[in-house]
């Protein structure tokens, strides 16, 4: 019976050649991380409930239900994605045109505090 011993590898330090006579590749060094600032987005988790909320809201205004859909669709977007002040910058052009009264828009705003959590 033959027992066969593994030799231990030849690690070269950095720097160093290797048996091919190029030297060893270098390490990347690591970046260090830029992190985005945390900021109120819509709970994406929690999204249909916040439709049913808005349609409610949406239903009972004056808005036509073409533009709703649209305006619901363009608020959910931009709530989730960018922020919920975003959003509310976007509500807000609404409420400038009369599309949207002041009640109105403050529901919406309410609404939006109440469906977000900070990433």
């Amino acid at each position: 019976m033959t027992i066969r011993v593994s030799q231990p590898s030849k690690a070269q330090p950095p720097g160093s050649k290797s048996s091919s006579g190029r030297p060893a590749p270098k390490r990347p060094r690591p970046r260090p991380k830029e992190t985005a600032k945390r900021q109120s987005m819509l709970n994406t988790h929690r999204l249909q409930p916040f439709k049913y909320d808005m349609n409610e809201i949406l239903s009972a205004s004056s808005m036509d239900p073409a533009k709703a859909s649209s305006f619901l669709a363009s608020v959910i977007a931009k709530a989730s994605r960018l922020s919920t002040r975003d959003a509310r910058e976007f509500v807000k052009t609404f409420l400038d045109s009369g599309d949207l009264t002041k009640d109105e828009y403050d529901r919406i705003a309410r609404l939006m505090d109440k469906y977000s959590k900070y990433r």
